[in-house]
């Protein structure tokens, strides 16, 4: 039954990667593609990065959003828990400096530097990686879990129950990651991201 149940992951694994993603991003069950960011400290970073990781937790988040910035501790937290598992966070910031001059690549070595980030925090200056995963809010969480070597989307949606940075009774993200550690799929495997919304760059 193991068996069966390996290939037919695989099998999904194939078919997700073979469909275009959708123009709201990626879906539950897609493969993810490789991207390459500036991190705060000038390196490049990409999930080809962690060779050993079994997943990734990527969180869109940023400086300025109350909710985002309520939810650092949490992200931090995470991070030291599930790191060592197999699951680093990676944490990216979506927004356009033009709109919000607070969202600065300076900006956020500062903010990263006072927080004492422990994982990296990367730009995406032209939310080409933002629109591929489909993300609206900061923070939007994305739990990836490596099948045959491939990263798929497992969850997606908010961090826990409680967005105002209190004592959450329902931690989606730390229960999904026991599902998946388990051999189950995350329930739920989608909920509402409650945040700001991202800071688009303007037409021009």
């Amino acid at each position: 039954m193991k068996t069966i149940h390996v290939l037919w992951i695989g099998l999904a694994v194939l078919l997700s990667a073979a469909r275009p993603v959708s123009d709201n991003g990626y879906q539950i069950g897609d493969a993810v593609e490789d991207f390459r960011l500036k991190n705060i400290n000038g390196e490049w970073v990409s999930m080809a990065s962690y060779p050993a990781a079994k997943g990734f937790i990527v969180i869109f988040t940023c400086n300025t959003c109350p909710v985002a910035v309520a939810n650092e501790d949490r992200i931090i937290a995470l991070d030291n828990t599930y790191k060592p598992l197999g699951y680093p966070v990676i944490a990216i910031n979506p927004n356009d400096a033009g709109v919000e001059p607070r969202e600065s690549y300076e900006q956020m070595q500062q903010r990263a530097g006072d927080k004492g980030f422990t994982f990296p925090y990367l730009l995406d200056p032209d939310h080409v990686v933002t629109r591929r995963f489909g993300a609206t809010h900061t923070p939007h969480a994305f739990l990836l879990q490596k099948v045959d070597n491939v990263p798929v989307v497992q969850y997606i949606g908010a961090i826990d129950n409680d967005s105002r940075g209190g004592s959450p009774d329902t931690k989606f993200i730390e229960d999904a990651i026991a599902a998946l550690e388990q051999g189950s799929k995350p329930d739920p495997d989608v909920t509402r991201a409650v945040g700001c919304t991202i800071k688009w760059k303007k037409s021009t």
